[in-house]
C-alpha cells in the first residue's frame, strides 16, 4: 500500500518532533551550566554510538558562576564508572571516556581483565557474536557493558600494575580494543575535566541522511 506524503509529514513529526524539540533547547541552553557534546568515534561502543549527542553536566565537578568570571572548583570530584569529558592535552583533542581509576588506586590489566587494588574484576558474558564480543564488567558496583572487538590489536590487553598520582584520573573507553585512552596519553589530570556525561541528546543516523535515531533520545548511559 503506497503512503501519502502526507500520512508520511505526520510520521515524521510523530517520530521526530520530540528530537528536533529538544536540539532546538539545547542550541540556546548550552552555557556554564550544561552542554553537549559530538561523538565522532566508536571508542564507547556499545554505551556511545558514533552520531550521538551527549548531554554534559558541566557542574557535576565545578561550579561557574553564570555571567561572572568566578570558579569555584572542586564541588565534587569525578567517581568510578562515571563518563567523563576532558580536553585533553596529551591527545591535543577533547575526549570522552569512562573513569575507572581514582588517585591513589593501583590498577593492572591482564588479557583485558581489570584488577583495582588487589581485586579482580567480575565479567558476564553477554555476547559471543563473531567479531564484536560484549560483557558486562561490574566496576565496583557499577555494572556497564564493554566490548571486545576481535579484528583489532590486543597490544592494549594488558598492563603492569600502575598507582594513579594526586589529581589524577584513569580512563578506559568502553570498546576496549578500540579506544585511545589512559593507556596511550596516560593519567587525566584533575583540570582537563570539563564535566559529567549523563544522557543522549539526540542521535544522527550517518547512514540514514542523518537522520535522528528515536530509540537513542534522552537514552540513559548508566543504564544497561
Amino acid at each position: 500500500m503506497k503512503v501519502s506524503t502526507k500520512e508520511k509529514i505526520r510520521r515524521f513529526i510523530k517520530n521526530y518532533a520530540g528530537v528536533l524539540s529538544f536540539f532546538i533547547l539545547m542550541v540556546f541552553f548550552r552555557s556554564a551550566v550544561a552542554d553537549w557534546y559530538t561523538v565522532p568515534t566508536g571508542s564507547m561502543q556499545p554505551t556511545i554510538e558514533i552520531g550521538d549527542r551527549i548531554v554534559v553536566n558541566k557542574m557535576a565537578y565545578d561550579l561557574k558562576i553564570p555571567l561572572t568570571n568566578i570558579s569555584l572548583k572542586k564541588m565534587g570530584e569525578p567517581s568510578r564508572g562515571d563518563i567523563i569529558v576532558f580536553e585533553s592535552e596529551a591527545a591535543e583533542n577533547r575526549l570522552i571516556k569512562r573513569v575507572v581509576g581514582l588517585p591513589g588506586d593501583n590498577i593492572s590489566m591482564h588479557n583485558e581483565i581489570l584488577t583495582i587494588n588487589g581485586e579482580r574484576l567480575s565479567y558476564e558474558s553477554i555476547s559471543s557474536a563473531n567479531t564484536k564480543n560484549q560483557a558486562i564488567e561490574n566496576l565496583s558496583g557499577l555494572k556497564h557493558i564493554v566490548k571486545y572487538d576481535q579484528t583489532k590489536s590486543t597490544r592494549l590487553a594488558s598492563f603492569n600494575n600502575v598507582t594513579v598520582p594526586a589529581d589524577h584520573y584513569l580512563v578506559l573507553g568502553d570498546n576496549r580494543r578500540n579506544s585511545a585512552d589512559s593507556r596511550v596519553y596516560g593519567f587525566v589530570p584533575r583540570s582537563e575535566v570539563k564535566g559529567k556525561a549523563g544522557s543522549v541528546a539526540f542521535s544522527l543516523d550517518y547512514d540514514n541522511y542523518y537522520l535522528p535515531k528515536p530509540d537513542r533520545f534522552l537514552e540513559d548511559l548508566y543504564t544497561l
